[in-house]
C-alpha cells in the first residue's frame, strides 16, 4: 500500500490480510486486490460517508465441502436451532457479568440472570440483561443502545461491525453460509449467522467503547483513535483455557464446533470464556 510519495513504502501479503477496513474516499483498489484477497479468504468492509461500515465483501468459496455443509445447516432441527441460541445468549451474558466485574466492580446481577435463560429463550432474558447491562457499564441511567445513535453508540456500531466480519469470515471458512441464522430472522439482513455467533463476542467491543468513551468525555466521536482502538481489541490476544490465542482463531473454533453440532458430532458449541 502507497500513501503519499513522501511517506515510506508498506507492503503487506495477501493472506495476511484477514479483514480490511476501507474508510477513505480516495482509497482504490484494483480488482486484482478484490479478488485476491478473496482467494485468501479476506473480508473487505466498505464505509459510507459517516464513516461507518455499509457493505462486506465475503469470499464465495469457503472450504472443499462446503455444498454438503450447507445442507446440513439448512436441515438442522428446530429443537437444535433453539438449543443453540439457549447457549450463545448465555454465553453473551456471563461475558457481560464478567465486563461488569471488571470494570465496575459488581455485574448487576446478570450472572444469576444467566442460570434462567431456556431453550430458544422463550422469556427473552437476553433483553432483561440488556436494560440491566448498559446502564450499569456507562455508568448513566438513561444510556440506551441506538443502532443510529452517535457518542459511545457509534464506537459501538463500527467495532460490531469489525466483529461481524471476523465472525462471517470463520463461518465461511467453516462451510457454512452466514445468511441461514439460528435466532436472527430479518429478511433483509445477509448475515445472520454471524449475528447470531458474535453475541459471546460483544464484550469485547463494549469494554474498548467504554474505556475509550471514559478517556475521551465529554467529547466522544468516531474518529481516527476511536477506530484504531476498537480494531486494536479486536486484534489482540485472549487468554482461553491457559492458551494466548487471537480472535480469528477463536471464532473459527467456535465456528468448526457448530459444524460438529450440525453433524451431529457433538452437542454444544464451543464457547471459550474470553
Amino acid at each position: 500500500m502507497i500513501s503519499r510519495d513522501e511517506q515510506p513504502k508498506v507492503t503487506i501479503p495477501l493472506p495476511e490480510v484477514a479483514v480490511l477496513v476501507v474508510a477513505h474516499p480516495q482509497v482504490v483498489m484494483t480488482q486484482a486486490v478484490l479478488a485476491g484477497l478473496a482467494e485468501q479468504g479476506g473480508i473487505v468492509v466498505v464505509c459510507d460517508a459517516k464513516h461507518m461500515p455499509a457493505a462486506m465483501l465475503m469470499p464465495l468459496a469457503g472450504h472443499f465441502v462446503q455444498g454438503e455443509r450447507f445442507a446440513l445447516q439448512a436441515k438442522a432441527s428446530l429443537p437444535t436451532r433453539k438449543r443453540l441460541w439457549q447457549s450463545l445468549v448465555k454465553a453473551k451474558i456471563r461475558a457481560q457479568a464478567r465486563a461488569l466485574t471488571d470494570l465496575r466492580g459488581d455485574d448487576a446481577g446478570l450472572a444469576q440472570l444467566a442460570l434462567r435463560v431456556r431453550s430458544g429463550d422463550p422469556s427473552n432474558v437476553e433483553a432483561d440483561a440488556a436494560r440491566r447491562y448498559w446502564p450499569a457499564l456507562f455508568a448513566d441511567p438513561r444510556f440506551r443502545r441506538d443502532r443510529h445513535g452517535g457518542g459511545p453508540n457509534a464506537l459501538l456500531n463500527y467495532g460490531y461491525a469489525a466483529l461481524r466480519a471476523i465472525v462471517a469470515r470463520a463461518i465461511c471458512a467453516a462451510g457454512l453460509h452466514p445468511s441461514l441464522g439460528l435466532q436472527h430472522h430479518n429478511r433483509y439482513d445477509a448475515f445472520r449467522l454471524a449475528d447470531d455467533v458474535m453475541e459471546p463476542f460483544r464484550p469485547v467491543v463494549d469494554r474498548a467503547a467504554l474505556i475509550h468513551s471514559v478517556s475521551h468525555a465529554p467529547q466522544v466521536s468516531l474518529d481516527r483513535e476511536a477506530k484504531a482502538a476498537l480494531v486494536g481489541a479486536l486484534m489482540g490476544r485472549f487468554r482461553v483455557a491457559k492458551e494466548s490465542r487471537t480472535l480469528f482463531d477463536i471464532a473459527g473454533r467456535t465456528a468448526a464446533s457448530l459444524v460438529a453440532v450440525f453433524a451431529g458430532e457433538r452437542k454444544t458449541l464451543l464457547l471459550p470464556e474470553l
